[in-house]
């Protein structure tokens, strides 16, 4: 968390959040009204802040790492546009630290060169699109960043991530897998394309997969730029 965000949370009259969030942040959560609601209520949620945001309250909705990266500022900026001009209320996006960007330090330096990021969640995505990215992602070259690796319900997608990208790419290329990024328990493992899912993978890791050109050294994972050392 950035001390922006700290402070706005802080500062705010109202919290809203999704409820495994919100438990993160309990010590900032004193003396403050608390909305939290559960997964696949996104639209409530955020439908509940714009509507305490019009009564003049400050707001503060707790998002993702970053709330522009697979977070709610979206969600919210497109329910804003739907009110009236005259009372719509002013949205503050507050800029934090990504799971990608925490991975990727936890890691070493694997982000180094261009990268795509890529969530296996089909709820709002259909799978046959989220691989074919995986496909075009694999076929340029990028390292790839995977939110949402695997749940209870989606065991196979990872597996077939792993058959995808190992058409174009070496079964040694660099895997590295964060848990729990900048948390409490974060932990760390650094395997292969071909062994990387017998590793412990659910919804709160992060998987990056390495290009043609990352490797492993001394423990640490690194993709060149193309230094000249």
């Amino acid at each position: 968390m950035t001390p922006r965000a700290r402070e706005s949370i802080e500062n705010a009259d109202i919290i809203v959040g999704y409820n495994t969030y919100l438990e993160l942040i309990t010590e900032l959560l004193v003396d403050k009204l608390v909305i939290g609601t559960g997964m696949m209520q996104e639209i409530e949620r955020c439908q509940i802040a714009v509507d305490k945001a019009m009564t003049g309250k400050k707001v503060a909705v707790i998002s993702s790492g970053d709330p522009g990266i697979y977070g709610m500022a979206g969600l919210v900026l497109e329910l804003t546009m739907n009110c009236d001009p005259s009372n719509r209320p002013e949205v503050v996006i507050i800029p934090g630290i990504s799971a990608v960007g925490a991975s990727a330090a936890v890691l070493g330096a694997p982000l180094m060169h261009d990268f795509a990021v890529i969530s296996l969640s089909d709820l709002l995505t259909p799978w046959d699109v989220i691989l074919k990215r995986v496909e075009m992602a694999a076929i340029g070259d990028f390292v790839i960043a995977i939110y949402n690796p695997k749940s209870k319900r989606r065991t196979s997608q990872i597996r077939e991530v792993r058959e995808m990208v190992m058409k174009y790419r070496s079964a040694t290329t660099p895997v590295g897998i964060v848990h729990h990024a900048t948390r409490s328990g974060e932990d760390m493992k650094i395997s292969n394309l071909k062994e990387f899912t017998f590793e412990f993978i659910d919804m709160f890791s992060l998987v990056i997969i390495g290009n043609s050109q990352t490797y492993v050294k001394d423990g640490r994972m690194i993709t060149p730029r193309g230094y000249k050392l």
